[in-house]
C-alpha cells in the first residue's frame, strides 16, 4: 500500500509537474490480478483497483493498516468500471455487479473477493465508526439527475449510489458521472468543500484521449493531464473540475466530516485563476 502524505496549499505552489503527479495522481490503480492500494492522509482514504482477469482476487490487509482485516474500522466502496459484470463475494454472499454500479461493505466485513474476466473494481475506504449493512446499488434502481447542456459542452447524468439519502454509510459519499456524447466539461462552476475530500476517478476514455484537470486553490489553479483508469486526491482546500478530449465517466467519492452533497464553497468563474 503506498502512502500519500496530507500537502498544504503553500506546498503546491513550489512544485513542478513531476511532483504533482506524484502527490495527486494514482497512475496505475487497475492491477491485473492483485489489488493495488494507495493510502492518502488527507481524510485516510485509501483507493484501490483490480483487474481480476481469470483469479479470484482477496482483498488484503496491508500492515500499514494495523488492523486485523481491512475492514476492521473501514467502510467500502466498490464500483464496476469494467466492460462486463462482475462478482463480489463478501462473507460467502455473492454480488453480481455490473458496469457502472457499486457494491457498498460495511464495517466489520472480513472477507472479501474479487472476480471476473472482463470486470474491473475501483476501490473507496473510508474510516468508520459506525457499521451499515453491506448492500448493492443498480443502475436501474438508482435515481439518477441529468445537468447542464450540450451548448456548455457539460450535459451529463449523475448517479448517487452511497449518500444520505441512500445508501447509508458512516462516512463513504459516492457516485458516478457521465457525459454524455459531445460534452467534455465535468464540475463547472467548481467548488470547494473543507469538510471532506474528494477522489475522482475517471474511466470510459478511449486510450489517447485525455482529461485536463483542474486543481489547487480557486485563485492560483495548477493542472494535471489524466489518461483513463487514474484517479485525483483532491484535498479539502482544491478545487477540482476538467475538461477532456472527448465524453468520459468518473467516479467521485468523498469522505470526511459530513455526508451533506451540498455542502460546498461555490467558485464564480470570475474568480478562477
Amino acid at each position: 500500500m503506498e502512502i500519500r502524505h496530507a500537502t498544504a496549499p503553500d506546498e503546491v505552489r513550489g512544485m513542478d509537474t513531476a511532483a504533482l503527479r506524484g502527490r495527486f495522481l494514482a497512475e496505475d490503480l487497475l492491477a491485473e490480478a492483485s489489488v493495488r492500494l494507495v493510502y492518502s492522509h488527507h481524510d485516510r482514504l485509501v483507493i484501490g483497483g483490480v483487474r481480476p482477469g481469470d483469479a479470484t482476487v482477496p482483498l488484503p490487509d496491508p500492515p500499514g493498516l494495523r488492523s486485523e482485516f481491512f475492514l476492521q474500522r473501514r467502510e467500502l466502496g466498490v464500483v464496476n468500471v469494467g466492460a462486463a459484470p462482475g462478482r463480489v463475494v463478501v462473507d460467502g454472499t455473492a454480488y453480481e455487479v455490473a458496469p457502472k454500479e457499486c457494491l457498498y461493505v460495511g464495517a466489520g466485513a472480513r472477507e472479501v473477493t474479487f472476480a471476473g474476466p472482463a470486470a474491473a473494481f475501483y476501490l473507496v475506504s473510508t474510516a468508520a465508526h459506525t457499521a451499515h449493512p453491506t448492500r448493492l446499488s443498480r443502475l436501474a434502481d438508482a435515481e439518477p439527475v441529468h445537468l447542464g447542456g450540450a451548448e456548455g459542452a457539460n450535459e451529463r447524468t449523475i448517479v448517487k449510489h452511497v449518500h444520505a439519502a441512500g445508501i447509508r454509510s458512516c462516512e463513504l459519499v459516492l457516485g458516478v458521472t457521465v457525459l454524455a456524447p459531445g460534452s467534455m466539461w465535468n464540475t463547472m462552476p467548481c467548488h470547494t468543500h473543507d469538510r471532506r475530500t474528494e477522489v475522482y476517478f475517471y474511466f470510459d476514455l478511449e486510450p489517447g484521449h485525455r482529461v485536463v484537470h483542474l486543481m489547487g486553490r480557486p485563485d492560483e489553479t495548477r493542472h494535471l493531464v489524466v489518461a483513463g483508469d487514474q484517479a485525483v486526491i483532491s484535498p479539502p482546500w482544491s478545487v477540482h473540475c476538467g475538461f477532456g478530449t472527448r465524453s468520459y465517466a468518473f467516479v467521485w467519492a468523498m469522505g470526511g466530516e459530513n455526508q451533506a452533497y451540498d455542502d460546498v464553497e461555490v467558485v464564480a468563474l470570475e474568480d478562477m485563476r
